[in-house]
């Protein structure tokens, strides 16, 4: 009995498995029969919409044009009844490239998909329409061309450096010996006239010998000996400070003392006392902290504004509550590539010596007069590379226009051209739209206007030979082989019949040879055609 029940099991459990299986194929089938098909695109594997009750869908408030659409049965090259604007296609905002020609739920998200229109708010007059529900999942934000002034004042960072204008070195004017040093560190403050190293010069003895000797002498004509002499000492290196301590005291001063020839800070200290100092050679260097340079970094959209001699105000996190005052001495001709700043050199007084290299500074620069101009905020500029786009927004669609701009500060720029005041543009979002308006062929238009003016290549046409499968208005459905210059496979989809094509149209079931062009948003344009030779079955004469 055992055996006999586990047979019965076993039996029961297939035929429930192929009932399943069998009904699992037949819902298959007929989903895939009524899913609504993807308009033919350069990709040769488009997915097809979810096919499910529209009741089941659970469409938001928004979106009942799309579940009239459905119950309606309206596709791809229809023209709505209620808007009396022609449907191009079906598309997911979300996936640009991907079109439909039937209504449906979206395929790759948890939303429906949104017609596409000719016309007014479509692709023909340059803009591009969003639904109203995808702007508000992406918080679009829009503003308004204001007529303002910027602000007169630039600001800047930079840091503290010495003034080399103010730098003094202090050099050996004869050979001789260092004995002693009185200023021994680097960065040792010095005072104008302060002794800073004393040095032995052994051919200073013969020189003033002579000269005392010829002061002594008396007699007619003895007097050029005296001034030879003394022209002799100038010529081995003493100083006239020097020569007239030897007349005061008629002894040979062989030592000399050299003195700071101004105040500051010794920045450089190559002698050593037992050293020798050779003519020429540097033994210290100072320099002054009377003024010192500020290396100010400017924007560089801002730098156009910087003129040489503009009054500068300068503060420093390590002094705080004091105002230093200064000028622009000079733009210097270099921007650094990562910061997009260009060097300015400002000279700052400084009294006290309280500022020291290395410090930061923030500064305020006057800009002089500016005068006033159209303002947008700069997060509404879209930079292609190649131009600046705003999106404008125009009666509830968004064309993109071409800017020039001026100088940004604040985050306001100017605008030059393109725009005019109390337009309403998009301020955050734009990249959506502008990946839309690229998808459209909009700013590839807008680009063909701009680079070629009015005048323009005719655009390219193909030809093949194709099935005539149907025949509705100006539409037709063609079934055509490979096309190797568009990379299309063969398939079937829809053609437009162009304007220009002269009466009759050719009837559904005849093969024709066509020349077509391809048009953005559009279904490809029949230019040209003619009846091919050879008939198939059922085509009519």
């Amino acid at each position: 009995m055992n055996k006999k029940n586990l047979s019965i099991s076993l039996l029961a459990a297939c035929v429930l498995g192929a009932s399943g299986f069998g009904l699992y194929q037949l819902g298959l089938k007929s989903g895939m029969t009524n899913a609504p098909k993807a308009v033919a695109t350069n990709s040769t594997d488009l997915p097809a919409a979810a096919s499910v009750d529209p009741s089941t869908w659970g469409i938001p408030e928004g979106e009942t044009a799309t579940r009239r659409h459905i119950e309606a049965g309206i596709k791809g090259g229809d023209v709505d009844p209620v808007t009396g604007r022609s449907i191009l296609y079906y598309h997911d905002p979300m996936v640009p490239g991907k079109k439909f020609e039937a209504p449906g739920k979206s395929p790759f998200m948890d939303m429906m998909l949104v017609p596409a229109y000719a016309g007014a708010q479509g692709s023909d007059n340059g803009t591009i329409s969003v639904s109203p529900r995808i702007q508000q999942n992406l918080g679009l934000r829009t503003g308004e061309v204001v007529f303002g002034q910027l602000a007169s004042e630039i600001s800047a960072v930079g840091t503290v450096a010495w003034n080399e204008r103010g730098q003094f070195a202090v050099q050996a004017r004869t050979t001789g010996f260092i004995e002693k040093l009185h200023v021994r560190a680097v960065l040792d403050h010095v005072r104008k006239g302060q002794a800073l190293l004393d040095i032995y010069v052994p051919d200073w003895v013969a020189v003033q010998e002579d000269y005392l000797t010829a002061r002594r002498l008396q007699g007619r004509g003895l007097e050029n000996l005296a001034e030879g002499a003394r022209q002799r000492m100038r010529q081995a290196g003493m100083s006239e400070a020097q020569i007239a301590l030897v007349e005061r005291t008629g002894q040979v001063q062989a030592r000399m003392t050299l003195v700071a020839p101004a105040s500051g800070v010794v920045t450089e200290l190559m002698a050593r006392e037992g050293g020798t100092a050779m003519m020429g050679t540097s033994l210290l260097r100072i320099n002054d902290l009377s003024t010192v340079w500020v290396q100010a970094e400017v924007p560089e959209s801002q730098t156009g504004r910087v003129a040489v001699g503009a009054q500068v105000e300068a503060q420093t996190p390590a002094l705080p509550g004091e105002l230093f005052l200064g000028q622009v001495q000079a733009l210097l001709p270099e921007v650094n590539p990562a910061t997009r700043t260009r060097k300015a050199r400002m000279a700052l007084a400084n009294p006290k010596g309280m500022l020291v290299p290395g410090m930061f500074m923030q500064m305020q620069l006057s800009g002089g007069q500016v005068p006033p101009t159209l303002l947008v905020p700069s997060e509404a500029l879209v930079r292609t590379g190649k131009r600046t786009l705003v999106m404008v927004v125009e009666d509830g669609a968004f064309r993109p226009i071409e800017v020039q701009i001026g100088h940004e500060q604040g985050g306001q720029t100017e605008v030059l051209t393109g725009l005019s005041m109390g337009q309403k543009i998009v301020l955050s979002g734009q990249f959506l739209i502008d990946s839309e308006a690229n998808l459209k062929g909009v700013e590839t238009r807008l680009s063909s206007t701009n680079e070629q003016g009015p005048t323009s290549a005719a655009p390219q046409t193909y030809r093949t030979n194709a099935l005539v499968e149907a025949v509705t208005g100006e539409m037709l459905t063609l079934t055509h082989p490979e096309i190797p210059a568009l990379k299309w496979p063969s398939m079937t989809m829809d053609f437009k019949l162009s304007p220009d094509v002269a009466s009759p149209k050719p009837s559904a079931g005849s093969e024709i040879d066509v020349e077509f062009r391809m048009q953005e948003g559009e279904a490809p344009q029949i230019i040209q055609w003619r009846a091919r030779q050879s008939k198939v079955k059922g085509a009519k004469q």
